[in-house]
């Protein structure tokens, strides 16, 4: 098996790619033919997590497509702002939008402060839709584009029925999830919207847990290998919706389910062949 360079002569544009499935998705974009340009708001590591832009453009870089690095602070909305045009001018116009940063900060609603829900609220809904809208222009002027919203299951309630079982992580990530429902029904109206110019916009969730760094810092211990999927599926599956076609819109995906229906192989990030774990690391 060996990838298939689907994506050679599209460009795309990866939010959140210093590490963890930004970073993933980046590298197997790139290792099928997208030029692309990865953002995030450090281009060296972070002092408390491995990963960086610089490492993460080091190994797109050796498949020999463009790669352009974009520092930016999503939070804020001048620096945000200089994303897709920095992007459009390195690579030409842009196919492929994928939402994947996040801000998750965890901790019950009655305390949570006013700063602390704007800077989630922007990074999470305002960074999504100011990206979207500079996106869409040119999408709608060459008739086909993909856009991906990295979202979450804590998006969902808990239970069917309230007093809702909120044991665990589940009892601080109220805001957070909030932020993600928000998110996906901004997906759909954006998927409706721009059904009949041929762009595609969907949500994508990992089904189980991603242990990506910051994932394995916070909920590493609480969870066992039967609730943890590997990055390479989440990999997978959002690369589906890069490339689906124009019916397949406003949909929230959870990867497994995605992988199931279209019978996906989940392969390497290098695109070389399968990965040996599978579903699983």
């Amino acid at each position: 098996m060996t990838n298939t360079k689907r994506f050679a002569g599209r460009t795309a544009i990866i939010t959140g790619a210093s590490r963890g499935i930004g970073a993933g998705i980046a590298e197997r974009l790139a290792a099928e033919g997208a030029d692309i340009a990865i953002t995030a708001r450090t281009y060296e590591s972070h002092p408390s997590l491995p990963g960086s832009l610089k490492e993460t453009a080091e190994r797109c870089e050796q498949y020999g497509n463009k790669v352009e690095i974009i520092v930016a602070d999503l939070a804020d909305e001048d620096s945000r702002a200089e994303i897709v045009p920095i992007a459009v001018t390195a690579l030409g116009p842009i196919d492929i939008l994928v939402n994947n940063a996040a801000a998750a900060i965890y901790q019950p609603i009655h305390e949570y402060p006013l700063k602390r829900r704007r800077l989630m609220t922007e990074i999470n809904i305002q960074a999504p839709i100011d990206l979207t809208q500079a996106v869409l222009p040119g999408m709608i002027e060459r008739g086909q584009g993909w856009i991906v919203n990295v979202s979450s299951g804590s998006a969902r309630l808990p239970d069917p029925n309230p007093p809702y079982d909120l044991g665990g992580v589940r009892g601080t990530y109220g805001f957070y999830g909030a932020t993600k429902a928000m998110l996906n029904r901004l997906t759909q109206a954006l998927a409706s919207e721009n059904h009949h110019h041929g762009v595609r916009v969907n949500t994508i969730e990992p089904k189980h847990a991603v242990m990506s760094e910051g994932a394995d810092k916070l909920v590493g211990d609480m969870l066992t290998e039967d609730q943890i999927e590997s990055l390479e599926a989440m990999v997978e599956a959002t690369l589906i919706l890069c490339d689906c076609d124009r019916d397949h819109t406003g949909r929230i995906e959870a990867s497994l389910d995605l992988l199931d229906e279209r019978g996906a192989t989940v392969m390497t990030l290098d695109g070389a062949g399968a990965h040996p774990g599978g579903y699983r690391r």
